[in-house]
């Protein structure tokens, strides 16, 4: 009886190779990236409320930079969500499914992500390409600065999705890189 137990209790093995390697750097990377961004966040909005309302001249790049940094922190965030599960889902469907189905599915759910985050990465250059000789008011930099978090969070997603439709493959579990 406690064998059947155990066995029961056994989570599959976690994932390892050049790919799991790559992308664990990668995510932890981009968190490390993202709680940077969310700090320079807080200090760029400080800065501007401190000069709107103790030097009354409220700085004009503030804004921009800190909506620049908003694009930055949410979409690398979301990348790394997509390797860490960290993202929402409905598994109320995929508990019913017998384990064969469920890793079916999870196979379909993690290529259709995959896929998302390749038409996200090749419009986000489209568009970053498109707008690159235009300048963001205040900043000065191209506009394409915009959409590169859009296509980094793009490829990233491309790459975790790979990741984890292999795990299924192989019956293994991708461990999050905060882990």
């Amino acid at each position: 009886m406690d064998i059947e137990l155990q066995a029961m209790d056994a989570s599959p093995p976690h994932a390892s190779g050049w790919l799991t390697r790559m992308n664990a750097t990668l995510a932890r990377t981009g968190m490390y990236v993202a709680i940077v961004g969310l700090m320079m966040i807080v200090c760029v909005v400080f800065f501007q409320v401190f000069g709107r309302y103790v030097l009354n001249d409220s700085p004009t790049w503030a804004e921009s930079l800190a909506i620049l940094l908003v694009l930055y922190v949410t979409l690398i965030g979301a990348a790394v969500g997509v390797r860490d599960a960290g993202h929402i889902g409905l598994e109320s469907l995929l508990v019913m499914l017998s384990d064969n189905a469920r890793r079916k599915m999870d196979i379909v759910i993690y290529a259709l992500v995959g896929i998302f985050g390749g038409c996200m990465a090749y419009n986000g250059w489209l568009l970053g390409s498109s707008v690159a000789s235009y300048l963001i008011p205040n900043l000065h930099i191209s506009e394409a600065f915009r959409y590169l978090p859009l296509v980094l969070s793009g490829v990233l997603i491309v790459l975790f999705s790979i990741e984890h439709i292999v795990a299924i493959l192989r019956g293994e579990e991708v461990k999050p890189s905060w882990n």
